[in-house]
């Protein structure tokens, strides 16, 4: 595993490798993990993406910007990012979650990258933070709407089809994993009249069925 990959997506080198060591372990694997590290990350983001939000949409009321900060710091928008970092390459698993594919479950992988972003706070300050936060994210608001972004995905993406007078999607589990107090759940969203199938995950199937209508509606924007 070379963790100086991950390193340079990131944008930042670590002083020691102890915090990034940390920020990468899962609890299953041993007593020094990231939990308290993710609480500390996902306060540190929150207040950059605030902070990027206010200077950005000058125009925008409290509430909106409100609402367009839970957009982004969703589990659904973390866990798309991570994807991009191939942020489940560099997890430390315990055997039980390894086996049950948690290296790829969007919870995890959003509860580690709020983890890293609570590493870097910790080893180089709020100021660098901030800039990793705001270059990780340059891919999802060079094209932000703010009317859509306050609406949720699967009403964004129905209201997307109904203006061009097409058939509304079907949204279908194909898998279901893991224990009844902590299952993980892939649903895919099929849009026949456009040819477009797209998978999101979650922890239930309503936070499944939302990341797979956000795919959804991001494949037709790019056709």
């Amino acid at each position: 595993m070379q963790i100086e990959r991950l390193e340079h997506s990131l944008g930042h080198i670590f002083s020691g490798r102890e915090l990034l060591e940390q920020a990468l372990t899962h609890r299953s694997h041993g007593s020094s993990h990231y939990e308290r590290i993710e609480f500390l990350g996902d306060s540190v983001l929150n207040c950059a993406i605030a902070a990027l939000l206010f200077a950005r949409f000058a125009d925008l009321r409290e509430g909106e910007l409100s609402r367009l900060r839970a957009t982004l710091v969703r589990q659904e928008t973390l866990f798309e990012i991570a994807q991009r970092l191939s942020l489940g390459d560099y997890l430390k698993l315990g055997e039980g979650e390894l086996k049950s594919g948690g290296f790829r479950r969007p919870s995890i992988l959003a509860d580690a990258l709020e983890a890293l972003l609570g590493a870097i706070f910790l080893d180089a300050g709020f100021d660098r933070a901030r800039e990793v936060i705001f270059n990780l994210y340059k891919p999802l608001l060079a094209g932000i709407d703010p009317q859509r972004a306050n609406k949720d995905p699967k009403t964004a993406l129905q209201e997307l089809l109904q203006g061009r007078h097409l058939p509304l999607p079907q949204y279908s589990v194909k898998v279901m994993r893991g224990q009844a107090h902590e299952q993980e759940f892939e649903v895919e969203c099929h849009i026949p009249d456009l040819d477009i199938r797209a998978i999101g995950g979650g922890a239930s199937r309503r936070v499944a069925e939302q990341e797979a209508a956000s795919r959804a509606y991001q494949l037709i924007s790019a056709k």
